[in-house]
């Protein structure tokens, strides 16, 4: 649950700011500590009109640049959501180098701001002068590194290659931490549920669910908690979050209340404990580029391959070990595979079927897929390798394209032991 807060905090851009002025503000002081080092009167003295220059170049330079910082910022992030999906927006933001090049930016000008009153009101002995004047050599160079590396990534933060490299990124961690706790830690649950349900009081995405807390309300009531929602799930009012089993008598209401508490619900969906969020995102930049007023097929191919990527991935982390059950008291089902393959490539299937280049680049994925070795994985490839052949046939014109991919795709039915792809339709065509 921390992990998730902290994630929510790094998509705030004012946090680092506020955390560079402090330090800033903390710097200044600190140079006023040297009037009580031994050896101080020794350091050598710098004059304040020398430190007042210094500090006056910084503070009229530094909040012109941290403005220039955030129209750039600004229009990357227009970009991003133009180009890719304004699903992509929060990773965007996000952007680790971009935000410690502003907080560098506004922290330099607050320091040089806040040290200059002091130099001008005879706050630093020499002692003092000498220890803010390597500060703000410090600071200088912090400004000038931050700077370089900010203008080197600013090119590339609104591309479209960046934003699918970011959210690979996102999808690949948040895929791992499920193949590893496939269940979030709980059993798996492989009966109805039973017991009381309970009840969200609001609309919105489940967005983390706290199962320690549950285990704990679990062992208070000496019972049993079903969660039949994963991250990602659309809940209402309506829609049960869990079921509760209790041998003691609690206070049903109050109990309930608390379980309540242990899921965030939220207007939007994440990234971090919702897999499946990633694998749209991807399949939307996919589809936006196959849309008739972009026409760029080639970036769906390179999300295929990049889906295939992910996938393959997750295959190798799901078959490492035993996944031992942490909390004994829950149970929650465990994420479809198959959900996983409609989220990722149902879409690219139906919106690429009528560019050859599309469906046979997506009947090469389902056949690299099908070879991993993983079963799951083998059967899921073999079904939506069917179905993207399906809709391939619906809308490729010429007899030559579309056997291509047949022969695609009898060959990804045959290594998964589906059965033929070819239907009456396209018979009937030859």
């Amino acid at each position: 649950m921390i992990r998730f807060y902290l994630a929510r905090l790094q998509e705030r851009l004012w946090l680092k700011p506020l955390i560079s002025c402090i330090l800033s503000l903390f710097a200044v002081f600190v140079a006023e500590l040297a009037q009580h080092v031994e050896l101080a009167e020794s350091f050598p003295d710098i004059s304040a009109e020398s430190l007042e220059t210094l500090l006056s170049i910084m503070s009229a330079s530094m909040l012109v640049i941290a403005v220039f910082a955030v129209g750039s910022m600004l229009s990357a992030y227009s970009s991003a959501s133009r180009s890719a999906t304004p699903r992509s927006f929060l990773l965007v933001v996000g952007d680790d180098v971009s935000q410690n090049a502003l907080s560098t930016f506004i922290g330099a000008f607050i320091f040089s701001i806040v040290a200059l009153l002091a130099i001008l009101n005879g706050f630093y002995g020499q002692p003092g002068r000498f220890v803010l004047f390597l500060v703000t050599i410090f600071v200088f160079t912090l400004v000038i590194l931050g700077f370089v590396r900010w203008v080197d990534r600013i090119a590339r933060l609104g591309q479209l290659g960046n934003t699918i490299d970011k959210v690979e990124s996102a999808t690949d961690a948040a895929l791992k931490t499920r193949a590893q706790m496939p269940t979030l830690g709980a059993a798996r649950a492989m009966t109805a549920e039973k017991g009381d349900a309970v009840y969200p009081e609001t609309v919105g995405y489940v967005q983390n669910i706290d199962i320690a807390k549950l285990q704990h309300i679990a062992e208070q009531v000496d019972g049993r908690i079903s969660v039949c929602v994963l991250p990602g799930t659309f809940v209402t009012p309506g829609s049960p979050l869990a079921f509760i089993t209790a041998k003691s008598g609690p206070d049903k209401d109050g109990v309930k209340d608390t379980i309540v508490e242990a899921f965030v619900i939220g207007k939007h969906r994440t990234f971090e404990s919702d897999p499946r969020f990633g694998l749209i995102v991807l399949s939307e930049i996919g589809s936006r580029a196959l849309s008739p007023a972009v026409n760029d097929p080639g970036t769906a191919i390179d999300i295929v391959g990049t889906l295939v990527r992910l996938f393959v991935r997750w295959a190798r982390v799901s078959e490492e070990e035993d996944v031992p059950i942490k909390y004994d008291r829950i149970s929650i089902p465990a994420i479809s595979l198959n959900d996983m393959f409609d989220d990722a490539f149902n879409a690219i299937a139906r919106d690429g079927a009528a560019s050859v280049e599309v469906a046979i680049r997506l009947q090469k994925a389902f056949g690299s897929l099908v070879l991993v070795g993983h079963d799951e994985l083998k059967k899921a490839a073999g079904t939506h390798a069917a179905l993207a052949f399906r809709h391939a046939e619906r809308s490729l014109a010429l007899k030559e394209e579309l056997d291509a991919v047949q022969a695609l795709a009898e060959r990804n039915a045959k290594l998964a032991g589906e059965a033929p792809v070819a239907s009456p339709g396209h018979q009937s065509r030859e």
